[in-house]
């Protein structure tokens, strides 16, 4: 049995929305929506990931706070760990700065008015809970 990867997902929040990132790369993920994140390193700490990825794609300073209960399958051998998050005091504004080309805070009633990644539909559905609303049936 191959070992999973693990790849951590922010679930960026702030005043009731969550941050939602377009795809510019790679082709056939682009104009697709995605949680901010990236792969753990070896030795690495998913929340340190975390951290870190959202430094590197958004230019923003963050902390992780909590795991999101469930894990999600990737193409092999990845697959998906969300956290919640928010932006530390005096961080700077999310920016696109690499692999995306667009970011929106996106309150409850419109988390659904963009075109998810099918993989993180249901990280997206757990982490509804933690803005206050429902997740819809599935």
């Amino acid at each position: 049995m191959t070992e999973r990867l693990v790849v951590v997902g922010a679930a960026l929040l702030d005043g009731g929305r969550l941050l939602a990132a377009r795809r510019s790369a790679p082709p056939e993920l682009a104009g697709r929506w995605e949680l901010p994140g990236g792969k753990v390193e070896p030795g690495e700490r998913p929340e340190a990931a975390l951290v870190r990825e959202l430094r590197e794609e958004l230019g923003v300073e963050a902390e992780a706070v909590e795991r999101i209960p469930g894990s999600w399958p990737l193409r092999p051998p990845y697959e998906l760990h969300v956290w919640t998050a928010h932006l530390r005091p005096g961080s700077a504004a999310p920016a696109p700065l690499e692999d995306h080309d667009e970011l929106r805070w996106l309150t409850p009633s419109d988390i659904w008015t963009v075109p998810w990644l099918d993989q993180d539909v249901p990280a997206v559905r757990a982490a509804l809970p933690r803005l206050g609303a429902a997740p819809p049936d599935a």
